[in-house]
Order: C-alpha cells, then structure tokens, then sequence
C-alpha cells in the first residue's frame, strides 16, 4: 500500500509545528523530511527540535535533509542525501544500521540501482509533476517506477509536484511512498484535509 511521506515547507517560522501537529493527528503519515532549505543551520538547529518531537510523537519517522551529521546530532529516524550530499556510506556509518538513508536518484535507474547496492534503504524518483518547492533537474515518468518495482524489493519514493489531484497514477503504479509539500501546505482546505485525502487516495 502507498503512504504519505511528507516534507515541511522550504521556510518555516516557530508556529509551524501546531499546523504540523494537526496535519499529523489527522491521518496516516510514513515520514516527515525536515527540508528547511530557506533557512541557516543554527536556524534549523533551533526549528527542528519540535518537528522531531511532534512526528515522533505520532509514530511517524523523522527524517533529516541532506546532512546525516546533523540528523544524527537532532536524534532523527534518518537522513534523506542528494547525489550532492556524500556518500551511503559515510551517512551509513554515521546513522548505524536501524536508522533509515534514502538517496535522491532523480530519473535514473542507474543511480536508484547503485543506491540499492550501497545500501540505501529507499529510493527517490522525481520530479513526476512541475514543483514550487525546488529546482528538479530531471522530470520522472511513471516508466521508471513501473520498472523498479517489477524488479527490486527495496522501496521507492515519487517525488515532485504531487497533489490530491493527479497522485492517482502514482498510487496505481505501485509507488511505496508519495513525497508531499505544497501538496499538503498549501491545500485548500488546509493541511488535515489533504492528509485525509491522500489516505483515501491511497486506500482506495
């Protein structure tokens, strides 16, 4: 079954954590990235302390951005590394073996195939839909999913652009995950209504 995995806004201020509680209380939740891109590290060391606190109180992973360093030193679930970010290993060796590294492989199944060998405990494919919340390099088609999980055990994350309206596809491919932001934050109906939908969604 597909969950949701979601990702905070790109800026955030300190009031941020009661929409998150309320998005969080309101269904099921895989995960939450802590991507705070628009911020400085002592900004995100000050922030992230109650997001950790809120996810893990509702038994939903927290996941750290770029930096296992960081994600280890905050006490988060994992670390989420771009192909920019290091090495597996290196955040492997930092995160220890019960802690989750996901790797971004845009596109490429060479990259999602390497990642799985170094030991990644999941796969990112993206972007599938046009994005506010980053610069996506690549532009994923539905293909590329169809392939890993006709092929692989290990688990894959879309990415990009995903709302309530066109995730459809995704969840039918057989997408483990679905990586949200603006998707959630800035639905319309507020941020509990999309977590209700997504699950539905997902469900369905």
């Amino acid at each position: 079954m597909t969950e949701l995995y979601l990702i905070t806004p790109p800026r955030i201020d300190a009031t941020f954590v009661q929409t998150l509680d309320g998005a969080l209380a309101a269904g099921e939740v895989a995960a939450l990235q802590i991507r705070l891109k628009d911020h400085a590290e002592d900004e995100v060391r000050q922030l992230a302390p109650a997001l950790i606190a809120c996810a893990q109180k509702h038994g939903v992973a927290a996941i750290m951005n770029d930096s296992a360093a960081l994600a280890d030193e905050l006490g988060c679930d994992g670390v989420h590394i771009g192909q920019q970010d290091g090495r597996i290993k290196d955040a492997r060796a930092v995160m220890g073996k019960d802690r989750t590294v996901g790797v971004t492989c845009h596109d490429s199944r060479h990259l999602a195939m390497t990642a799985g060998e170094a030991g990644a405990d999941y796969v990112a494919f993206g972007a599938f839909f046009p994005t506010d919340t980053k610069d996506a390099p690549t532009q994923a088609d539905i293909s590329v999913l169809n392939w890993w999980i006709e092929l692989f055990e290990l688990p894959c994350v879309a990415i990009g652009g995903i709302t309530v309206d066109n995730a459809a596809p995704l969840v039918e491919a057989g997408a483990d995950f679905l990586a949200v932001s603006g998707g959630v934050w800035k639905h319309p109906d507020g941020p509990a209504a999309a977590v209700k939908a997504f699950n539905a969604l997902c469900t369905a």
